[in-house]
C-alpha cells in the first residue's frame, strides 16, 4: 500500500486529489496539510511513502519542506511530487534540485497521476527525456560558468561521464548502448553518483549536473555530453 500525503492550501484541491488516490486499490491518503509547516506535523504523526506537493504556499513553502526533508535522516525516503499549475518554471527547477522526485500538471489526466505516484513511489524519476532535454536547455544558458557543486570532485572520471548522460535524459538501457556498458553497470555509476552529491532524486541530479555544466547543448539529436 502506497501511503500518499496531499498539501496544498486549496482545499477543493486536496478533495480532488484525494478522490482520485482513494480509489486505487495499492494506495491511500493518509494526510492532509494546507501549508509546509502542517506538512512537517503531519509527517511525524503518519508516515508517507508520497508527497504530493504544492510549491506556492502561504507560510512554509513548497521548496522549504524539501529542505527539510533533505535534512532530516528520517524523511529522506519520502518521495516528492510537485503538482503545479505551471509548466517547467523557476520553482519547478528549484524544486527539483532540493530533491523533489519530478513533477505534475494540476490539470493532468487522473490516470497520469496515479501512474506518476506508482513510478516515485518504486524510486523512478517522474521526468521523460522530452521533459529533461527541454528543462536542461531552458536553465542551463542561464549560469554563464560552471556552479561549485559539493562532491564533484569526488566522482570519477566515468561517475561524471555518466552522470552528464543522465542529464540527457536517457534511460541506464540508452546509455549502456551509447557508452558499451551494461545497464547493470550505469545503473552503479548513478547510485554511486547520487550518493557522493546527495542527490535524493534522479531529477535532482539532472539539476546538479546542470549547475556543474556537465550538461550537452541540444543543437541536434546527437550531441554528445561535455565532461
Amino acid at each position: 500500500m502506497i501511503r500518499v500525503l496531499l498539501v496544498d492550501d486549496h482545499q477543493l484541491v486536496r478533495m480532488g486529489l484525494r478522490v482520485l488516490v482513494d480509489r486505487e486499490d495499492d494506495m491511500r491518503v493518509v494526510g492532509e496539510a494546507g501549508n509546509g509547516q502542517q506538512a512537517l506535523t503531519r509527517l511525524a504523526h503518519s508516515p508517507a511513502d508520497v508527497m504530493l506537493l504544492d510549491i506556492r504556499m502561504p507560510g512554509m513553502d513548497g521548496l522549504e519542506v524539501l529542505r527539510r526533508l533533505a535534512a532530516d535522516p528520517a524523511l529522506r525516503q519520502v518521495r516528492v511530487i510537485v503538482v503545479t499549475t505551471f509548466e517547467i518554471d523557476q520553482y519547478v527547477f528549484e524544486a527539483l534540485g532540493a530533491g523533489a522526485s519530478g513533477f505534475i500538471l494540476k490539470d493532468s489526466a487522473p490516470t497520469e497521476l496515479v501512474h506518476a505516484i506508482r513510478v516515485v513511489a518504486a524510486g523512478e524519476a517522474l521526468l521523460s527525456p522530452s521533459v529533461t532535454r527541454l528543462m536542461v536547455s531552458t536553465f542551463a544558458q542561464r549560469w554563464t560558468a560552471p556552479a561549485a557543486v559539493d562532491g564533484l570532485d569526488t566522482l570519477t572520471g566515468r561517475e561524471r561521464e555518466i552522470t552528464a548522460w543522465v542529464a540527457t535524459g536517457r534511460s541506464n538501457g540508452e546509455i549502456a548502448e551509447a557508452l558499451f556498458l551494461s545497464p547493470a553497470t550505469v545503473r552503479t555509476h548513478v547510485a554511486r553518483a547520487m550518493g557522493k552529491l546527495n542527490a535524493r532524486s534522479r531529477a535532482q541530479l539532472v539539476v546538479l549536473a546542470v549547475r556543474a555544466g556537465l550538461t550537452v547543448q541540444f543543437r541536434d539529436s546527437t550531441a554528445l555530453p561535455r565532461v
